[in-house]
């Protein structure tokens, strides 16, 4: 482990992900106290019962912008009425660099410097910038018969407040 490297601490969210044995993809998540299917699509040999490994990024993405931007207009006390975010994803290769083209809708009676500020706030989304700066994945091999479970943490939440706080901008 490298000096940069942080240790898994009591807030880390561990996600479980096995197979069903249904289809040739379809495998099913546990995160936090959430169960669901992902899969793929049926044109390309799963059955189609849930997103893609990519949509979950996109959805990763468009999910964090909009708690975040929610979360600093709260804290604001602006008008908010609703935030929409929509996220396409890109790859020309699997040695490309991926682009997320995201845009977001701000909907209520704020002002043309009330949305500037949200955009940049969005920019400090703790998935962007996960995804602006990569990440390091390690890798292990689980022990035999070692039950691994889903670990439910406020990593996420800890990271989003962090990205409003008015120091970091």
């Amino acid at each position: 482990m490298s000096e940069n490297t942080p240790p898994i601490d009591a807030f880390a969210e561990a996600i479980l992900v096995e197979e069903t044995g249904a289809g040739r993809f379809q495998v099913e998540a546990h995160a936090g106290g959430s169960i669901f299917l992902v899969d793929e699509p049926v044109a390309f040999g799963g059955l189609g019962t849930g997103p893609n490994p990519y949509d979950l990024i996109s959805m990763a993405l468009g999910s964090c912008t909009a708690m975040t931007v929610r979360l600093y207009a709260e804290r604001k006390q602006w008008p908010l009425d609703k935030v929409r975010v929509r996220v396409v994803h890109l790859r020309g290769t699997l040695k490309a660099r991926d682009t997320f083209e995201r845009e977001i809708d701000l909907r209520g009676g704020l002002d043309e410097e009330q949305r500037a500020r949200l955009i940049d706030i969005a920019m400090r989304c703790p998935v962007h910038l996960t995804l602006e700066r990569g990440a390091d994945v390690r890798t292990t091999l689980a022990p035999p018969d070692v039950g691994t479970g889903p670990d439910e943490g406020g990593q996420h939440k800890r990271h989003m407040i962090e990205a409003c706080e008015e120091s970091l901008g």
